[in-house]
């Protein structure tokens, strides 16, 4: 295997045959990078989906509310419906056994400043379970907590961006922010995983805001999440099981679509799953399709070369040459040739995709990438069928005796 005669010997057999040797390597090359393409555009997709819902948990359930549209019960339409804190309780309270984590919200935008420095940013307020249906992730101080709530304290947790627009290299915990005129002590700094709209946020205790914006007890959304022991078609019946309610609760009706509305994850995500299912067995049948085509053109290539060579079987026999000996040489140029062109294959696929990136990222893939394991295997697969596909003719020739083996045409 490691004899140095004998890989000079395959070289110059290549380098005779070139015609021969770019053929059977075209097969290759052409399979591996249609295979690499084609996984790398289904790698995109999945990334486009998982980035489109990268902000929230994806067990999310959001509900808003609106005007109705429709009179029902007496009540006209065109009423305005409000959330309330008794409501936010009443989800809580009866749901509990299918909620994981529930906040309100209320939105406000504010006038920030911090000595000389001034932006304005959105303020959400909401409970401490908020943190973890925004994937919150706080890297300095802490977030809010329950004690807040109670004592309804003016503290205030910021966004990355915005202690780099107001702070600047002065830590901001303990220090005071004022926002459209009220001081607010700084508990905390996050990130998020949502990008800059989501870093340019502050949050505080709802009841804080509820106090002081208005002195009342009124919500603008409330979110929670859902217990991921529930499957997506239980948790899409919570969802309807509780706008139902909801309904029910607010005089509304129950073909009315914009007097309360429950905007489900578990559906997209049932959605993206069967999608995404769909296209991966798709991707895989078109990839397993062209990886046929390659072993089928290889073994035809391959049964050729072996009968273009039985004149030099014949030789090589008729000069002592042993029969293992002769099947070596042709199974190792097989694999060398294979494994070349399955490798440019790769390359040529991956600079495909690089320079396709900022095309198909307009038809929603985003960072189409292949792994290289995959690829690697698929070339691996089609060495195994050149192998193969040289043995067994390269056997069946080396037992022709020589006499008949020169006189083949």
């Amino acid at each position: 295997m490691f004899d140095i005669g004998l890989w000079r010997e395959i070289f110059q057999s290549i380098n005779k045959n070139r015609t021969r040797s770019l053929l059977s390597g075209f097969t290759v090359t052409f399979a591996i990078m249609l295979f690499a393409v084609l996984f790398g555009m289904a790698n995109g997709l999945n990334n486009t989906f998982s980035e489109a819902f990268v902000d929230d948990a994806a067990n999310a359930i959001f509900i808003r509310s609106g005007t109705t549209t429709k009179a029902y019960k007496g009540m006209q339409a065109g009423r305005r419906i409000q959330f309330k804190n008794e409501d936010f309780q009443y989800i809580k309270t009866d749901y509990d056994d299918d909620i994981e984590f529930i906040t309100s919200r209320i939105y406000k935008n504010v006038a920030a400043s911090f000595r000389n420095e001034k932006n304005n940013y959105s303020l959400r307020a909401v409970h401490p379970d908020h943190q973890y249906l925004e994937k919150t992730q706080v890297y300095q101080g802490r977030y809010i907590n329950q004690r807040d709530m109670d004592l309804k304290t003016k503290v205030a947790v910021i966004g990355k961006l915005v202690k780099e627009d107001l702070f600047l290299n002065v830590d901001p915990i303990g220090k005071y922010i004022n926002l459209s005129g009220i001081p607010y002590k700084v508990i905390g700094v996050f990130s998020d995983e949502g990008g800059d709209n989501e870093e340019r946020l502050l949050y505080m205790p709802l009841s804080t805001a509820q106090q002081i914006y208005g002195n009342n007890d009124y919500v603008d959304q409330i979110n929670l999440t859902y217990k991921p022991e529930l499957d997506f078609n239980q948790a899409i019946d919570f969802g309807l099981d509780l706008e139902k309610n909801l309904k029910e609760r607010f005089t509304v009706a129950a073909s009315d679509q914009r007097a309360v509305r429950v905007f489900n994850m578990a559906m997209q995500n049932k959605g993206i799953t069967q999608m995404t299912s769909v296209l991966g067995i798709l991707i895989l049948v078109i990839g397993l399709g062209t990886l046929i085509a390659g072993i089928v053109g290889i073994s035809n290539i391959m049964i050729f070369i072996v009968k273009e060579r039985t004149k030099e079987i014949g030789i090589r026999k008729a000069l002592g040459a042993s029969p293992k000996s002769i099947i070596s040489i042709i199974i190792i140029e097989s694999v060398v040739i294979t494994t070349i062109a399955g490798y440019f294959g790769l390359l040529l696929g991956v600079g495909i995709l690089e320079w396709a990136e900022p095309v198909l990222k307009t038809y929603f893939i985003k960072d189409p990438a292949v792994s290289t394991s995959l690829v690697v295997s698929a070339t691996i697969t089609l060495i195994g069928a050149g192998i193969l596909a040289g043995y067994v003719p390269a056997k069946k020739a080396s037992k022709i005796k020589p006499i008949v083996a020169l006189r083949d045409d």
